[in-house]
């Protein structure tokens, strides 16, 4: 089923309209609800809509206002895995459909699976490509990479393999780049596909890359868990058998404002972690020495992307609430606004006018885990709101 721009914004307008109610008004009052919200922030509104031709995960927005997502292959037949959203909706591959075609005979010069991708300071998009042409199976030899593109000249400047730390199971998921003054560095989740999780540091300088934390804790799917998205249990339910957990190592990831933290998640698990950003890519460190300096921060909810501000806030993507979280340095968490569009919460772009957008990616609705029925409805919603703090 389709549904046009005029559609989704009559069938959501009396939520919209309820986030303006006094129960979330800036008034001062107390919600009727009794959960504390910041009434610096605004309530959240449609940005843009996606019809996107597969489940737009990542969300990348060029200084200048072009709006980037990114669309995993979760299975061969998505035609294409990156696109720019032009202001009507349509999706168009980027930088080209070429480019986007499965081809594992040019694994350097062809996108297979892009889950997520940031813009660096020269407003170039770096986007991360897990190599699954097919959502599954080992990555295609050479596939695994990050990749910058001069988003001006739709031309791809430079590519960085992540060969080195990939595994037959990896699922790279996540992505966040530190450069500036003397250093040049890229750090990838990677879920994993049997759950066993990691992350790569990258010394962008020389290419080199670290695969730490491999089967630690907190990097690793927790088991026992339920995710509720929609009012309904995320499992794996094909065919007449009995429906499967979803297992998700690392995933979501965000650097704290003084670059010296990484912080992470499961994508099935509800606490939150931090290590020590030098640590990683120290020639020294044994992975034991990393592992020791992991930090459990507690809990935070099941959430998607993460993302921080200036004031080193952690955002978080409380897919099981359809809402915009944060987890203050003190350790609170709060949730800044709930919305029902926001279905599968999932990537977060902080812009320089400090608008917080994020991705509605309704992965919970796709065929795997609702027994074949697509339950996916287009197009994509884009939603954003004000905050009171600069990206990081």
């Amino acid at each position: 089923m389709t549904l046009d721009r005029r559609h989704l914004m009559t069938a959501t307008g009396a939520a919209a309209l309820a986030l303006t109610t006094p129960a979330a008004s800036r008034d001062g009052a107390a919600p009727e609800d009794g959960v504390a919200r910041d009434r610096t922030n605004g309530p959240m509104e449609l940005a843009r809509v996606a019809h996107a031709p597969s489940n737009p995960t990542g969300l990348a927005i060029s200084r200048g206002g072009r709006f980037f997502v990114m669309m995993p292959r979760f299975e061969a037949a998505v035609p294409f895995t990156l696109g720019e959203v032009m202001p009507d909706g349509q999706v168009r591959p980027f930088p080209d459909l070429a480019t986007n075609a499965i081809d594992p005979a040019q694994p350097q010069a062809r996108l297979f699976h892009v889950p997520n991708g940031v813009f660096d300071d020269e407003d170039h998009l770096w986007v991360l490509d897990a190599g699954l042409p097919d959502g599954a199976g080992p990555p295609v030899p050479g596939g695994p990479k990050l990749v910058r593109i001069d988003i001006a000249a739709a031309s791809i400047r430079r590519v960085v393999p992540l060969e080195a730390g990939v595994v037959p199971t990896s699922s790279l998921n996540d992505l966040r780049l530190d450069i500036g003054p003397g250093r040049a560095r890229a750090y990838v989740t990677d879920q994993g596909q049997d759950g066993e999780g990691a992350i790569l540091a990258v010394d962008l300088t020389d290419g080199r890359v670290v695969r730490r934390l491999a089967g630690h804790a907190s990097t690793r799917s927790q088991k026992g868990l339920l995710k509720l998205v929609e009012g309904e249990a995320v499992m794996q339910r094909k065919g007449e058998g009995p429906p499967r957990p979803v297992q998700g190592g690392a995933n979501g990831i965000a650097l704290s404002a003084d670059r010296k933290r990484l912080y992470y998640a499961p994508l099935m698990g509800r606490r939150l972690y931090a290590v020590d950003t030098a640590s990683l890519l120290d020639r020294q460190a044994s992975d034991a020495a990393v592992a020791a300096g992991v930090e459990d921060l507690g809990e935070k909810g099941m959430t998607g992307g993460l993302a921080t501000d200036a004031r080193d806030r952690v955002y978080l993507a409380l897919q099981e609430h359809n809402a915009v979280g944060r987890r203050d340095p003190d350790g609170t968490v709060s949730i800044l606004a709930t919305d029902p569009r926001l279905i599968w919460a999932d990537t977060f772009a902080i812009t320089a006018d400090r608008w917080l957008y994020i991705t509605a990616a309704q992965v919970n609705r796709r065929p795997e885990y609702n027994r074949g029925q697509d339950r996916r409805v287009t197009p994509y919603a884009i939603l954003r709101m004000r905050i009171d703090a600069d990206p990081a």
